[in-house]
């Protein structure tokens, strides 16, 4: 049923505030996400594309969007809808699909990419951040007992991992994650890069997509490759393609930023790390604490109502773009017992960081894995690890939907 024109609102003729708002640093959230989540839980707001926006900020209202049909991620796609940044992505991945066929593409992918196939790339993962410790330990002793994390760790092992488990080569993530970076921007790149990018990964993953069919691998490319011609009735050509683009970026972005973010937090409250991440029992609930508290971008992606929505007694109309605030849900104090304070071990946590609903994140078992094993190796190996400059210097990076410490100097 219509909401009731008299108990809501439509977006107002006064000239919303320009989003995304600046952090006053890598730890600290905009202090507007908390006073909107008190006055206005549904807010106005100009996106970088000079489109307006309703920016949803309490937890159950994001559970609301998240999970609704008549919030919709295929709409986005129609020509002259909404968007958030100066350029649209008009392509059928899994992110941008709804109902029946974003179900039809994601139990194909499901199918394959399986928790015992994560599992099996534990031991691989502690493999691969024993050897980048090592050489984090060697080159230090030479520089005085210092490296820059993000350098050291949480960049090349996410890369490494995701690179293995597609079957994407290495030598290539110069190039890849450049294209990634202009994927995800909001105000960070042009329109023109924005829009190079995404014909730069499409025809990188067409190729390889060709490379795999002439010789397959034991990777989950090979495997979708498999699935799309033996099964072509049910993922086209270009769902497979951009099904590739989307496991990249998403599977690497995500995680560099996550240990990044999380190292800093834990740094900073140096009273709960060393004793937290060296008990195995203790670390799961300790990585969806930070998880929850220091997750990778506040915001997730654009939805577009296809039909008049009462929310948190605004009125949203059909056509109207909505975006869901992560970061400012898992903050709410409706929901989460003292929301601003860091508890490793809050033992209640249904944090909205890897989303809700049929969007909810893929790859978050192997997210986990990978959390899990980086933070409690990391400081079980340097149980003396110190940030080498005051955490609010810590530099950012700005301009993308997901975002993290850019850099991270440590000692020990």
């Amino acid at each position: 049923m219509p909401p009731s024109a008299a108990s809501t609102e439509a977006l107002p003729s006064t000239e919303p505030p320009a989003y995304p708002f600046a952090r006053p640093d890598a730890l600290t959230p905009c202090p507007h996400y908390a006073a909107l989540r008190e006055a206005q839980p549904v807010a106005p707001v100009r996106m970088p594309s000079g489109d307006l926006a309703h920016l949803v900020t309490g937890y159950e209202a994001v559970r609301t969007v998240l999970s609704d049909p008549r919030f919709s991620r295929s709409a986005t796609l129609e020509p002259g809808a909404p968007r958030l940044a100066a350029a649209p992505q008009r392509f059928p991945s899994l992110p941008n699909l709804d109902g029946a066929e974003h179900a039809r593409v994601r139990a194909l992918v499901s199918r394959e990419f399986t928790a015992r196939r994560v599992a099996s790339l534990r031991p691989r993962i502690q493999e691969l951040t024993d050897g980048l410790l090592d050489d984090m330990s060697a080159r230090g002793e030479a520089e005085g007992r210092s490296a820059d994390l993000v350098e050291a760790l949480a960049f090349p092992l996410p890369v490494r991992v995701i690179c293995e488990l597609l079957g994407v080569p290495l030598a290539d993530q110069e190039q890849f994650t450049r294209w990634s970076a202009a994927f995800v921007a909001t105000t960070g790149s042009s329109a023109e890069e924005m829009l190079a990018a995404q014909a730069g990964l499409r025809d990188y993953f067409s190729a390889l997509f060709a490379e795999k069919r002439v010789r397959p691998g034991d990777d989950l490319l090979s495997a979708l490759v498999q699935v799309r011609d033996g099964e072509q009735d049910r993922l086209s050509e270009q769902e497979l393609v951009f099904l590739g683009v989307s496991l990249l970026v998403a599977g690497h972005e995500t995680t560099v930023n996550q240990i990044g973010n999380s190292v800093l937090a834990l740094l900073a409250h140096p009273e709960q790390p060393a004793r937290t991440l060296t008990d195995p029992d203790a670390v799961p609930a300790a990585v969806e604490e930070l998880l929850r508290l220091h997750l990778p971008g506040d915001e997730t992606l654009l939805r577009i109502a296809v039909e008049d929505v009462e929310l948190d007694g605004r009125l949203i109309r059909a056509g109207e773009a909505v975006l869901p605030s992560l970061g400012s849900g898992n903050r709410d104090a409706a929901r989460f017992a003292e929301p601003d304070r860091l508890d490793l071990g809050r033992s209640v946590n249904a944090h909205l960081s890897f989303g809700h609903g049929i969007h909810y994140c893929l790859g978050s078992g192997l997210a986990r894995a990978e959390l899990q094993i980086a933070l409690s190796t990391l400081f079980a190996r340097f149980p003396t690890l110190r940030l080498a400059i005051p955490a609010e210097q810590v530099p950012r990076t700005s301009g993308r939907l997901i975002t993290g410490v850019s850099s991270l100097p440590v000692a020990w």
